[in-house]
């Protein structure tokens, strides 16, 4: 099951970052940050103005974006953690 956002909104599945840090030591799932970046799974049509005119969305799916370490709205869709915020919560996208 996949959600359709909407508006100005975006459905991001975060990134988990690598166990190990330099120097072979491991960080315990206690002490470990919430990921700062993820990829985007779905886009919402983007925000209408109140003039009625539609603002397109700059991301789209499939980017790999960083976002703000305490934005988006936490949900569980089929056993998989997502993110749902809006589209100014994006900070980057991220080049491949």
């Amino acid at each position: 099951m996949m959600v359709t956002p909407l508006a100005d909104r975006v459905v991001v599945k975060p990134v988990e970052m690598t166990e190990v840090k330099k120097g072979g030591i491991i960080i315990p799932d206690t002490a470990k940050e919430k990921p700062q970046e993820g990829e985007v799974m779905e886009v919402g049509p983007g925000r209408t103005t109140e003039d009625g005119k539609k603002v397109p969305m700059e991301v789209k799916k499939g980017d790999r974006v960083l976002y703000g370490k305490y934005s988006g709205t936490e949900v569980t869709l089929d056993g998989s953690e997502y993110l749902i915020m809006r589209e100014s919560d994006i900070l980057a996208i991220v080049s491949k």
